[in-house]
């Protein structure tokens, strides 16, 4: 890949100068978070990346993790002493009028590159503004199609034309929604199976319409379909006792956390115990906030990263980000790794400076990610590569939780 570098090989020479000081973070704007390491080099190899999720309210959980997870591969870039990059990082909340304030505030500091946003919703409004601004966007999680756009509905029909600057590290729904269903048939995890998703949310509704889909293919039994709204997502005693009374042994939840948790209590208040199998939108529930963790036993699901592989990456950044910020990483910390050190990559293989303008960095970028030789070896995936579609290439792991911690199934 020309002077990019391979995540083993960047490991590797990050590892041999680990004497040098950590960089002072330093304090965004009003309503920002702590950016990552400040750059050493000069205006011209400055690269300005912004960063937007939520750093505080129900969802902050993915956004500190991504935040957390960018400033790590930051440090490590800019102690390598060529291209600096200089990470500011904005909270939404996980609301999307937030969210392009944000974005408007990053542009007025000069940003170049947007890493983000954390969740889908604030993604689909801010991946509109960039596009119509022609600034490169890489989501580390926002895993709608409508944030990439180009893609067909359900009905065949693509309603959001294709957003050229914007590319995802995280799975499409589609593409939980296909993998969860043959994950689940290959592994004969139920007989009957109960679902349970957010149709107010275009995350949810995504990943549930490939499920579906998927799973008459191949046969799985659906016994029994519930949704519930954001403003209903506080008592699931109806829909646990339908599906229960269905005969579920395995429920699906295509939900992030928050409500994930709250499902798991109430069914163990009725003495409901299936398999449940989740996405991504689960990982993190372990750190929920005064969450009892024996709810989550052998609660399953689908993510591309496993903190307890033994390779030497995957070690490493979970240690060095246990050290610092006192917690196992999860997926979207090491996908928002993945994401500066891809940015990283392409910076270098197409010669990319500070002083250019967004704009050309973003037709740069573009041509880095969709050419043939660009691949990416990192924490979520190996010979991870990029189609003109936006979508990443790379195979999704099983892990479930056992005594309290995620493991590799």
């Amino acid at each position: 890949m020309g002077e990019s570098i391979s995540m083993k090989r960047f490991f590797k020479v990050v590892s041999t100068i680990s004497a040098i000081a950590m960089l002072s973070l330093c304090l965004a704007g009003c309503g920002a978070a702590p950016t990552g390491s400040a750059p050493t080099g000069s205006a011209k190899n400055t690269i300005k990346i912004g960063g937007i999720g939520p750093i505080t309210g129900p969802a902050a959980i993915y956004g500190q993790a991504v935040q957390h997870g960018a400033e790590i591969a930051i440090e490590e870039v800019n102690k390598l002493g060529d291209i600096q990059l200089e990470l500011k990082f904005q909270d939404d909340e996980n609301d999307a009028e937030k969210s392009v304030n944000a974005y408007n505030n990053l542009k007025d500091w000069g940003m170049q590159i947007l890493m983000g946003t954390v969740t889908t919703q604030p993604c689909i409004a801010v991946s509109t503004e960039s596009n119509a601004d022609n600034i490169f966007a890489l989501t580390p999680s926002a895993s709608s199609t409508d944030v990439i756009g180009g893609q067909p509905d359900k009905n065949g029909n693509k309603t959001i034309e294709r957003k050229s600057n914007v590319f995802q590290m995280c799975f499409t729904d589609p593409n939980q929604g296909v993998a969860s269903a043959k994950y689940i048939s290959a592994q004969n995890l139920g007989s009957k199976i109960g679902i349970i998703y957010n149709n107010s949310d275009a995350y949810s509704t995504g990943i549930y319409q490939k499920f579906l889909t998927e799973a008459e293919e191949l046969n799985l039994n659906i016994v029994c379909t519930k949704t519930f709204t954001d403003d209903s997502a506080n008592d699931f005693s109806s829909q646990l006792s339908e599906i229960k009374n269905a005969g579920a042994d395995l429920v699906f939840l295509p939900i992030y956390y928050t409500p994930a948790s709250l499902i798991l209590a109430q069914a163990k208040q009725m003495q409901y115990a299936p398999k449940f199998f989740g996405v991504d939108g689960m990982d993190g529930i372990l750190t929920l906030e005064n969450f009892d963790k024996t709810l989550a036993e052998d609660v399953m699901l689908l993510t591309p990263f496993t903190a307890d592989a033994e390779d030497e990456l995957t070690k490493n950044f979970v240690a060095k980000y246990n050290e610092k910020y006192k917690e196992v990483p999860n997926q979207f910390a090491a996908d928002a790794y993945d994401c500066i050190i891809a940015i990283y990559n392409a910076c270098k293989q197409q010669n990319i400076t500070g002083d250019m303008d967004a704009s050309e960095v973003c037709e740069k970028m573009v041509s880095a990610f969709t050419s043939s030789d660009f691949k990416l070896d990192g924490l979520t995936g190996s010979e991870m590569t990029w189609s003109e579609s936006g979508e990443v290439s790379k195979d999704p792991k099983g892990m479930i939780i056992k005594n309290g911690v995620y493991v590799g199934m």
